[in-house]
């Protein structure tokens, strides 16, 4: 790759060589709207952890977001410090890492962007299902047909990859948010401000229409403990035993990947045209924003469903949730089928969110020297184009599977991994670079309470993860591996041991060697510490 250079005249990067990159044309508000699609995650697992966690899920929702809150604060200070970067937190936390061992950045990187693309399937696949409700019965041959390719069995019970309507009507989604985003990031950020105006007005009128029309039954809400089933299955009270903690810790878990999520207003560093105010600005009005989409809808569709209505099969798989919602509100069969619609545009928000984050996660990675080199080539728009192929290759693999929560959770368990050594970079950092220009600085007890946060999600992933399928947590850790050998080709062959000039442009040098390490053992302490609590978390769960 070629070094580059930022422009005064035109504000924008070009390569010495003029091949075309990233351009700087985005202000915080761009970002933030591009983020503003967080919230509509809540319809990707409202409905399971409501049937799985039972009468409390309101409270596991208020819990995740203020967690997620806590640790933008070290996300927003990471992110300040690189302002020639884009691709998000897993880029700036990479940095932190890889002079205590080169094979943690890939995996940081690697776990953040397939904890991300996802999305791309699990939104499209949704938003099919949403639109398939709308004009065809369930039991009609549009909605049952399906042609199954490979029984996944030993992964979880009755899990598929098959070709059905959802697959097709899904991937016609997908190559649509495709074509915007290919046109570039400032296009595709206004058409992400209209479509965030549209989506979030059903979203907060689901969380406060119940509530002041007095449609909210308190009884719903109580007994106020996990759920559980008896000998023959059926749905039951449990207790705050062991085996209530594990059902709270998993629904924490699975939340996570939600409420967590607005950190992906950071992956604009590079478009940003003041990198190190544009971050952190965006970072946190997107986090007011999730916590009170992320509070309000959980307590309203609980309060109003009751735990009859969230043991409903397709409020735990995601695609009755629209329609649940839609009577929360009433007005009639029109209001309805409109309120639906606004929905589905909300899930496009989100898949356009997470294929211009996902993608320059890839971008970076490649620039960076962790990732294959071809992921970085951009189009004539500054559009990451060679990211966003393979994200929408990737992607339709992942829309043939049967059971999306099942995919949602192995993509937390990579997710978790990402969000650990991130929190982790944030007193890294403080340690190894005290003299780094750090255009937001965050309170050292923050940095200090997001590293605790790491550990604390960490144990969630332990106790938690297998919830969702018993092979859950070990497919996950697979998949974080995955990347290893990826990356020993690209640095040990293509790259001859040695990384970019522009992985550590940002620092006082641009050569490796001008990196010091002052920490010593404990980055390696912490990284055992960490194994630790995902092991004492799987030994103490009782499913």
């Amino acid at each position: 790759m070629t070094d580059t250079t930022l422009s005064p005249a035109s504000n924008q990067t070009v390569s010495e060589k003029g091949t075309h990159s990233l351009v700087r044309t985005l202000n915080w508000t761009h970002a933030f709207w591009f983020a503003a699609g967080t919230p509509a995650l809540v319809l990707f697992s409202v409905g399971a952890i409501a049937a799985t966690a039972g009468n409390i899920s309101p409270l596991v929702w208020t819990i995740s977001i203020l967690f997620g809150f806590i640790q933008a604060f070290t996300y927003a200070e990471i992110s300040s410090m690189y302002p020639h970067k884009s691709g998000g937190a897993s880029v700036y936390g990479a940095l932190a890492w890889v002079r205590y061992g080169k094979m943690l950045g890939p995996i940081s990187v690697w776990s953040n962007w397939f904890s991300w693309s996802p999305v791309l399937a699990i939104g499209t696949g949704l938003g099919a299902g949403y639109i398939l409700n709308l004009f065809f019965p369930a039991t009609h041959w549009i909605q049952t047909w399906q042609i199954t390719l490979v029984n996944l069995d030993f992964l979880k019970e009755g899990l598929s990859l098959r070709i059905n309507s959802v697959f097709i009507l899904g991937w016609l989604l997908v190559l649509a948010v495709f074509l915007v985003q290919h046109r570039g990031v400032l296009k595709a950020a206004n058409l992400q401000k209209f479509l965030a105006i549209v989506a979030l007005a059903p979203l907060l009128l689901i969380g406060l229409v119940p509530i002041f029309s007095g449609s909210i039954s308190l009884s719903n809400y109580q007994p106020f403990v996990p759920l559980a089933h008896d000998a023959a299955g059926n749905a039951v009270a449990g207790s705050w035993d062991m085996a209530g903690w594990t059902v709270f810790a998993g629904a924490l878990f699975i939340a996570a990947w939600s409420t967590y999520a607005f950190e992906t207003a950071v992956c604009y560093t590079r478009e940003f045209r003041n990198p190190g105010t544009d971050t952190p600005r965006s970072l946190l009005a997107a986090g007011l924003l999730c916590v009170v989409v992320f509070s309000l809808v959980p307590l309203a569709f609980q309060g109003a469903l009751g735990l009859d209505g969230m043991l409903d099969p397709g409020i735990y798989s995601g695609m009755g949730v629209a329609d649940a919602m839609s009577g929360m509100i009433g007005g009639g069969p029109i209001v309805q089928k409109i309120l639906v619609v606004m929905l589905i545009l909300a899930l496009l928000l989100t898949v356009s969110m997470s294929m211009a984050g996902s993608a320059r996660t890839l971008y970076q990675g490649s620039i960076d020297g962790w990732l294959p080199r071809y992921l970085g080539r951009v189009n004539h728009h500054g559009a990451p184009v060679a990211a966003m192929w393979t994200d929408l290759c990737f992607n339709m693999l992942l829309l043939m599977m049967s059971d999306y929560v099942f995919l949602l959770a192995i993509a937390n368990v990579n997710y978790m991994i990402f969000n650990f050594l991130n929190l982790q970079s944030g007193w890294l950092h403080r340690i190894d670079r005290p003299d780094m220009p750090r255009p937001y600085r965050a309170a050292t007890s923050i940095i200090a309470t997001g590293a605790v946060l790491g550990f604390v999600n960490l144990l969630l992933l332990g106790m938690g993860a297998n919830i969702w399928g018993s092979g859950t947590l070990a497919a996950g850790f697979a998949v974080a591996l995955m990347i290893l050998p990826v990356f020993a080709y690209r640095h040990f062959v293509v790259d001859g041991g040695k990384f970019p000039e522009q992985t550590f442009q940002d620092f006082a040098g641009i050569n490796e060697s001008d990196v010091k390490t002052r920490a010593g053992i404990l980055p390696y302490l912490t990284l055992l510490a960490g194994v630790a609590v995902v092991a004492f978390g799987y030994y103490i769960a009782v499913y």
